[in-house]
């Protein structure tokens, strides 16, 4: 009984001392770990992929975090403490806000990032590029822009529905609004050509090389040829010829007007496609999407940026790489429509996608050869404050009857005082 005691006891330890040794080689192979934090918002970036990188980086510890609220400001006060945020870090359209700062993030250069460059789209990397050089951020996704339709209501006042027959009609914008006119007086004031004063001015721009700002940062919008001032010029004519529903985005009376037919068209982003389904979806079926007046643009897409207070850049970039090849590129495109930076995604068959809500059309074709046709533009650190002071201005002379040459001078002096600052 002694001896089988004995035995049953060393067993015993023998097993203890097991699980024990087993259980410092797990948290020593957990220490190990080289943990990177990862600030994003809500669908800009494809969860499913991060859970994918877990297992195609066993040795990194990711800690993927959704900000809520404002997220820009958030880093920005991070930015303004000087320590702390996460070892990566979205941006979106604002990249050029960060480039007072770029000191504070990482040259991706540095990290290998001209080895990748060839795969983007030559003006979307360009947008996280510094006008010394110096690049802040990688490409995610892309706003490429187009004309939305309602094929039904095109047909109804006499116009082509066919998208190819519509872009050979509807090529410029003077063509456009022409079209427009033909259409409202064939259907009534009840429907308008589009939605709004804003989205003209800013789809204008979209397309445009120039805005506001030269790669210098001076201020080139004021002048009497600058592309800011034609664009301000077809936005108030659209509204003087009374084609405008006066129907801002992402409000009630939009997703009201559009679900109602109240509005025919309107130039947008790909990005807008989800936002029509859910405002409009008594309409699926009715909508068409053609290349816009105009030309090509682009509206909105993000970036991955790696903080300088990252321990671990060299990780930080290889985790990011990997994350915006052009396959997974394809993966988040398929998982929550993040339409692609990487050149040869643009080339996969789930591009060519026939939907339901668009009658059938693979829309993906329209917006791949507008993103593959999309003008470089340089936007400057002040350009969303800018941008909000025109757009003031537009508002005022379509809701409020402003005269057009006062607001455009009102706004010119209150950017002057912008500027000072």
């Amino acid at each position: 009984m002694t001896t089988r005691a004995t035995f049953s006891a060393l067993l015993t330890a023998i097993l203890v001392a097991a699980v024990m040794l087993t259980g410092c080689s797990a948290q020593a192979a957990a220490d190990k770990k080289t943990t990177l934090t990862i600030w994003y918002w809500n669908r800009g970036l494809d969860d499913k992929l991060i859970e994918a990188a877990r297992t195609e980086f066993p040795n990194v510890r990711i800690v993927a975090q959704k900000v809520g609220g404002d997220f820009k400001s958030k880093l920005k006060t991070t930015l303004a403490a000087g320590s702390g945020g996460p070892d990566i870090v979205a941006f979106n359209d604002w990249v050029t806000e960060m480039f007072p700062n770029a000191d504070r993030f990482y040259d991706l250069y540095e990290l290998g990032a001209r080895d990748i460059e060839p795969d983007y789209l030559p003006w979307k990397w360009q947008l996280g590029v510094t006008p010394q050089g110096r690049m802040v951020a990688l490409p995610i996704d892309t706003g490429p822009t187009a004309l939305f339709y309602r094929a039904d209501l095109f047909e109804k006042a006499g116009l082509p529905s066919d998208p190819e027959e519509v872009h050979k009609l509807m090529g410029t914008w003077d063509d456009y609004l022409a079209a427009g006119k033909k259409l409202q007086d064939a259907l009534g004031d009840g429907v308008k050509l589009t939605d709004n004063i804003g989205t003209i001015y800013t789809q204008v721009n979209a397309q445009s090389e120039t805005i506001y700002f030269d790669k210098h940062d001076n201020f080139v919008g004021g002048d009497p040829s600058s592309s800011a001032k034609r664009a301000w010029e077809l936005a108030v004519k659209a509204s003087s010829m009374g084609l405008l529903a006066n129907a801002n985005g992402g409000t009630p009376e939009w997703s009201a007007a559009m679900n109602t037919g109240k509005i025919a068209s309107f130039v947008g982003a790909v990005w807008n496609k989800e936002v029509l389904r859910q405002a409009a979806p008594d309409t699926a079926g009715k909508w068409r999407v053609a290349r816009a007046p105009g030309g090509d643009g682009n509206n909105g897409g993000s970036f991955l940026a790696i903080m300088r207070t990252s321990k671990h850049p060299g990780e930080a970039f290889r985790l990011i790489k990997w994350l915006q090849s052009p396959d997974n590129q394809v993966k988040s495109f398929a998982d929550v429509n993040l339409f692609p930076s990487a050149k040869t995604a643009l080339d996969a068959p789930v591009m060519r996608r026939k939907e339901d809500f668009f009658g059938g059309q693979a829309t993906g074709e329209i917006f791949t050869a507008s993103a593959l046709h999309v003008k470089p533009t340089y936007f400057g650190p002040r350009y969303v404050n800018v941008n909000g002071i025109v757009n003031r201005q537009l508002q005022s002379v379509a809701t409020q009857g402003k005269n057009p040459d006062d607001a455009w001078r009102d706004a010119m002096a209150r950017i002057g005082k912008e500027l000072l600052r």
